[in-house]
């Protein structure tokens, strides 16, 4: 790796002072464990993980070190997992079951796909805990979850939710607004104790595609007031890219980097001429696509990557071009900077291989997103730190 990389750093909300009392969570389909990172970065301790893939497994094992046994991952299919197995005083449950289902990549089979499908197990699992359940859940997913079916897959989660005694809030939020990766994600918050709405709906986090299951009778939902994220970021991923001298193995050779230029469209073309002519060098992510049957390479515009996704087909993975000073050189997005963009800097990549760490990455939430969401929403609604719902507040007064 490039020892000259200027590396991009999120910034992440750290609260002090609660490391003595923090508050035991769960997550299911743990991945590679960025969820994890977000939720102790804001307070929680994540004692309990579950996922089927034995690589992510790995990778899981190799970045968090547990010589004392305090937490517990369950490699296996979360179809097998029963209430009896998860720890006792749980605060959180956190879900981010698959996209497969439900990506608009995919076959939007929506919640009865086979990998989707996988949600029913989540609630399965809350319901046999009985009393016992967390206050709180989160479920994250594509933003698809929200059309899948024309909305009645969300609609569908929400009653689900609703049926296990959960209010639930539905957010939408991009790592885009920490990290330059366009990454937009659904974020489901249910509450046995549900705050008080906003006065104002937000359209920043819960923007107009949204607002049809707030207005359905049929679903108990609610709106918590909440501070507006930052700003989308316009640059960043030149800040990240490693450095590579010009003869370095990275970079594609000369024939194939010729294919790559001969592909591209007119607009393209003139785009990366642009950049060649730069006095510096200016760096972009482009994708493969198929058009009209043919194989081309598109540059994104801006210094921001795109959607990064798993490395299981050839259009998923980014390539990395290098323009500027007369010369365009192109190469395959490294693992850490897979890392670097989901807000995972320093993660543990020693003895991965290359696919391995990339579908790990791909794959997972962006640490930075998560953090945002625990520390301005998750902990303090599990604290009681938010103004609760008028309805709420009369049954505690005994009115």
């Amino acid at each position: 790796m490039g020892s000259d990389t200027v590396a991009f750093v999120p910034t992440l909300t750290v609260l002090p002072g609660r490391a003595a009392e923090a508050y035991p969570a769960a997550e299911f389909f743990a991945g590679i464990g960025l969820v994890r990172l977000g939720l102790e970065s804001a307070g929680f301790r994540v004692v309990w993980s579950n996922d089927i893939e034995p690589d992510k497994h790995r990778m899981y094992r190799g970045q968090f070190a547990d010589p004392a046994g305090h937490h517990e991952f369950s490699l296996g299919d979360v179809g097998l997992v029963t209430g009896d197995e998860l720890p006792p005083g749980l605060s959180l449950a956190w879900g981010s079951f698959p996209c497969t289902d439900l990506s608009l990549a995919g076959w939007r089979r929506g919640l009865v796909g086979r990998q989707s499908a996988t949600f029913w197990h989540f609630t399965r699992v809350m319901e046999e805990l009985g009393a016992a359940k967390p206050r709180v859940v989160a479920l994250e997913n594509v933003i698809g979850l929200a059309t899948s079916h024309g909305g009645e897959d969300l609609a569908a989660a929400i009653a689900e939710l609703n049926r296990l005694g959960y209010s639930v809030d539905v957010l939408a939020l991009d790592a885009r607004r920490f990290v330059p990766q366009s990454r937009p994600r659904l974020f489901l918050i249910g509450a046995l104790d549900p705050p008080a709405d906003e006065p104002v709906p937000s359209s920043e986090l819960r923007p107009d595609w949204l607002q049809s299951v707030f207005g359905d009778p049929s679903l108990r939902t609610h709106r918590a007031a909440l501070p507006s994220p930052p700003p989308p970021l316009t640059a960043g991923l030149s800040e990240l890219v490693e450095r590579f001298g010009p003869t370095h193995e990275h970079w594609w050779s000369p024939e194939r980097t010729a294919l790559f230029t001969g592909s591209l469209s007119a607009i393209q073309s003139a785009r990366l001429e642009s950049l060649k002519r730069g006095k510096s060098y200016s760096y972009r992510t482009a994708y493969r696509r198929t058009r009209q049957g043919v194989a081309v390479w598109e540059i994104r515009p801006d210094d921001v990557s795109g959607c990064l996704r798993t490395a299981r087909g050839g259009s998923s993975k980014q390539a990395v071009v290098q323009a500027g000073r007369g010369q365009v050189r192109v190469r395959w997005m490294t693992p850490r900077e897979y890392a670097r963009l989901m807000g995972a800097p320093d993660y543990e990549l020693t003895g991965l291989r290359r696919n391995q760490a990339l579908f790990g990455f791909g794959d997972a939430v962006c640490v930075p997103v998560v953090s945002w969401l625990a520390s301005n929403y998750l902990l303090p609604l599990v604290r009681g730190e938010l103004s609760s719902a008028p309805e709420v507040a009369l049954a505690a007064s005994g009115g």
